[in-house]
């Protein structure tokens, strides 16, 4: 496990790599560092968080400060690989709590960076969960361990602009190499998310080790995407300008995590969706983030008890809708919180057929593989 994490590690893109420029937010979190104590106050404890941007908002922090009489000291990560690394290198001594994706916190348990969680002790919390996230928690799990707890999720599959599209049409991904979309599909350049997809139109899964006949089939896909789009777009949000205005039909690569803040902001006309399975094979991917405890030989209680309050109905709400990014949670008591506004934004009449249509996101064991892949057929096109 370690020897994969290493190597992922220093090749994957995070999906979240490109909002760290957005609105100076990830800047102005991590300069900030303690958020919610008054100068000159002094907590009867404090804790160390690394967490995406999101986690770190006063609205969410301050009010289990002021009731613990602690004080969070926040560092932002702005890749799950980068923070991993950190971590692993000695850092986990001096923190407390991790939020991240899923497939990294997993790691972390086996790894000896996160303690491992007893369910028990958890009980209430994952009876608010939605039965799809209740313990045991296989994507977390590792022989019989849980590491931490799921805190945001959604899906990936094309996103369309339903003013220039049928949804109809997008039952699958033959529009991406369909000449009659030349260079109207916009494959964001962000690590594997959108190698994952189109290799499960290939026919290959890429969630399970490949041979270099699978191989070859996702060099394939690749090349012929490729050939049929010039728009492979890093900037989150060149994409979505180029969605909203229709010079783009559809998003590769992006999926709810991309466009669910356009939605918020009224562009209900876009639509993340999941084509339907193809030869037995489940079309979209399920992401998620996690909150892991960090083993740091203190078993800190009051980091326990933040666990439980990040996955609370109340702060699972904020959580879902921040300035950066509007994400579902795994908390079924939150969704009575939201109004019929956010639930539309989140395509929450859609979640579930989404979910039972897709492959959930877990380490990938040729990922390195598929990224060189992507790589040298951009360099060749």
């Amino acid at each position: 496990m370690k020897k994969q994490t290493a190597e992922i590690g220093t090749r994957g893109v995070d999906r979240r790599a490109v909002l760290k420029g957005m609105g100076g937010l990830g800047l102005a979190a991590a300069g900030a560092g303690i958020f919610g104590m008054p100068k000159g106050a002094s907590a009867a404890e404090s804790l160390n968080y690394m967490c995406w941007e999101g986690y770190n908002a006063p609205s969410i922090l301050d009010p289990f400060q002021k009731q613990k009489d602690v004080s969070i000291s926040v560092d932002l990560i702005t890749d799950s690989a980068g923070g991993f690394a950190k971590l692993a290198a000695g850092a986990s001594k001096d923190f407390d709590l991790v939020s991240s994706d899923s497939p990294w916190i997993a790691r972390m348990g086996p790894a000896g960076i996160c303690r491992y969680i007893d369910d028990k002790d958890f009980a209430d919390q994952y009876a608010e969960f939605y039965p799809q996230f209740r313990a045991p928690f296989t994507p977390l799990q590792f022989e019989g361990k849980a590491t931490g707890l799921p805190t945001r999720w959604g899906w990936v599959g094309p996103t369309v602009n339903t003013k220039f599209d049928k949804l109809e049409t997008w039952s699958s991904y033959a529009p991406v190499f369909d000449a009659a979309y030349k260079d109207k599909i916009c494959l964001l350049d962000w690590g594997d998310w959108p190698i994952m997809p189109l290799a499960l139109y290939a026919g290959v899964n890429p969630y399970v080790a490949l041979d270099q006949a699978a191989l070859d089939e996702v060099r394939k896909v690749l090349r012929a995407a490729f050939k049929n789009t010039r728009a492979i777009v890093a900037d989150l949000a060149i994409a979505q300008k180029g969605l909203i205005d229709g010079s783009f039909r559809a998003l590769i690569g992006g999926g709810t995590y991309a466009t669910s803040s356009l939605r918020m902001k009224g562009h209900d006309y876009i639509q993340s969706i999941v084509p339907e399975p193809k030869n037995g094979l489940k079309q979209g991917i399920i992401w998620m983030e996690a909150t892991g405890l960090i083993e740091n030989g203190r078993d800190s209680k009051v980091a326990a008890d933040f666990l439980k309050y990040i996955v609370s109905p109340d702060v699972a709400k904020q959580l879902s809708i921040t300035e950066a990014t509007c994400n579902l949670v795994p908390n079924q008591k939150a969704e009575a919180l939201f109004s019929d506004a956010e639930k539309k934004a989140l395509q929450m009449d859609y979640m579930w057929e989404a979910w039972d249509k897709s492959q959930f996101h877990t380490v990938a064991p040729n990922i390195d593989d598929m990224l060189a892949i992507w790589q040298e057929e951009l360099a060749a096109r």
